[in-house]
C-alpha cells in the first residue's frame, strides 16, 4: 500500500545487544511490507550479524494472519501489523511478548505512541507488551485546493457530494470503504456516542445490522459519483494529477509525491490531506511483532537488535523518506521544515482522535455488503 517518492542519507545504527558466539542464528525472518525492506539499512545489518535476512511480503493483515495461523510462526521470527491487529495475533498466540528495555531506541517515539497512550500494544489483563510503533498514518483525503475547500474536505459528506460527480475516486478496499461510511452513517443516526451492544465505544469496524444497512444505502449512492476504485498509488497520482478527479481518501503517500512535485515546479496544482474529518477518521500504526517461534536465547536477541536498528532516528528518517510515511519516532531535530510539514511531524496528536484499522466484526456480512453494492 506504500509508495517510494524520494530517497534519503542515513547509516546503519549500532545498537548494544549483540548474539551470544554460541547457536549464532544465520538468518532473520520477516512477514513484512515491501517498501520497508530498505536495501541499505537491511544490507547493513546483515554485515553487522554476518547474517541473512530473508523477508517474505504481503499485501495486507489478512494475508499476513492467514500466513501465521498456518504454521507460519515457525517460518518467520518477525511479522509487521497495523492497528488492532496485533492484539489480535497475541490472543491467538502467533506473536509473544517482548521487553523494551532491550529495545531503547522505542523510547524516542513522539507523546502519543508511548505505551501509557497507545495501548494497543499491551496486553489488559497481563500488562505484557508485544510490539513497538514504527510508522503511521491515516486513510485521510487527498485534495486539489482549487477543486475543493477546506470547509468541505472537513466532513466526510464531501466524498458523497453530488457537486463532485464523477470528480471522486476511492481505493478499492473494501473494509475502509465500509469503515469510513460508517463513521458517517452512525454519526447521522446519533448512534456513534450512545452505549454500543458489545459495552465498548465505538469502532466503525464493529458494525450493527442497522447501520450496515444504511452503510449499503449510502455506497449505493455514492458509486455513480466515483470516476473510479484505484488499485494503486501511481494510478491514484494519475487521476489526481491529470485533474481527472478532485478527491480521493488515501494514505497521504500520494499526497506527498504531488506535494514535492509541486515544490519542484513541475506540476501547477497544490494539492492538501485532510487527516481527520470533522466526524472522526480512520488511522493506522504500523509495528513490528516477534512470532511465538522464536524463544529467549540468540534468536530473540537478533530480533531485538534489528529492531532497534530499524527504530534509529537516522533510519526511521531515511525509511520514512523511501516509504511516503510519517515516523512514529520524533525525527523533528534532523528533518529540515518542509520535511516536518510533509511528514506530518507537528500533527502526530492527530493520531489520538483516529479510529484505527481493525479486522471487521463481522467479514461475512461486510463482504455481502459490498457484494450487493457492486452489483446495484
Amino acid at each position: 500500500m506504500l509508495k517510494t517518492i524520494a530517497a534519503g542519507a542515513a547509516t546503519a545504527i549500532a545498537a548494544p545487544y549483540i548474539r551470544t558466539a554460541s547457536a549464532a542464528p544465520t538468518t532473520l525472518r520477516a512477514l513484512m511490507w515491501e517498501v520497508y525492506a530498505v536495501p541499505e539499512v537491511v544490507g547493513a545489518f546483515e554485515e553487522k550479524h554476518k547474517i541473512k535476512f530473508a523477508p517474505t511480503f504481503f499485501d495486507g493483515n489478512s494475508e499476513a494472519y492467514n500466513k501465521l495461523r498456518v504454521g507460519g510462526t515457525k517460518d518467520f521470527d518477525l511479522v509487521q501489523a497495523d492497528g488492532f491487529w496485533p492484539g489480535l495475533y497475541f490472543r491467538e498466540k502467533l506473536i509473544r511478548a517482548i521487553d523494551y528495555a532491550k529495545i531503547p531506541n522505542t523510547a524516542k517515539v513522539y507523546p502519543v505512541f508511548k505505551p501509557d497512550r497507545y495501548k494497543l500494544l499491551s496486553d489488559e489483563k497481563t500488562g505484557e507488551n508485544f510490539g513497538v510503533t514504527w510508522c503511521w498514518g491515516s486513510y485521510g483525503t487527498t485534495y486539489a485546493t482549487a477543486g475543493m475547500s477546506k470547509d468541505k474536505v472537513g466532513s466526510i459528506e464531501c466524498l458523497f457530494d453530488p457537486e463532485f460527480a464523477g470528480k471522486l475516486a476511492t481505493s478499492a478496499r473494501f473494509e475502509e470503504n465500509i469503515a469510513l461510511a460508517g463513521i458517517l452513517v452512525a454519526t447521522k443516526m446519533g448512534t456513534k456516542d450512545k452505549p454500543r451492544p458489545d459495552g465498548k465505544s465505538f469502532n466503525p469496524y464493529v458494525l450493527s445490522d442497522e447501520e450496515l444497512a444504511e452503510v449499503e444505502k449510502l455506497l449505493i449512492k455514492q458509486k455513480p459519483l466515483l470516476l473510479t476504485r484505484y488499485q494503486d498509488n501511481t494510478t491514484l497520482q494519475q487521476l489526481l494529477e491529470s485533474g481527472a478527479i478532485v478527491a480521493a481518501p488515501e494514505f497521504a503517500q500520494t499526497y506527498r509525491v504531488l506535494a514535492q512535485k509541486k515544490d519542484k515546479g513541475e506540476i501547477a496544482t497544490e494539492f492538501a490531506h485532510q487527516l481527520v474529518p470533522k466526524e472522526g477518521g480512520l488511522g493506522w500504526v504500523d509495528t513490528w511483532l516477534v512470532t511465538s517461534g522464536v524463544k529467549d536465547g540468540a534468536q530473540l536477541e537478533l530480533c531485538y537488535d534489528f529492531m532497534n536498528t530499524f527504530l534509529a532516528p537516522e533510519n526511521m528518517k531515511k525509511i520514512g523518506l523511501i516509504a511516503g510515511s510519517s515516523s512514529t519516532i520524533d525525527v523533528r531535530s534532523i528533518s529540515t521544515p518542509e520535511e516536518q510539514k510533509l511528514f506530518l511531524m507537528d500533527r502526530t496528536e492527530e493520531l489520538a482522535t483516529m479510529y484505527q484499522f481493525d479486522q471487521p466484526s463481522s467479514t461475512e456480512k461486510w463482504e455481502r455488503v459490498w457484494s450487493r453494492m457492486q452489483a446495484a
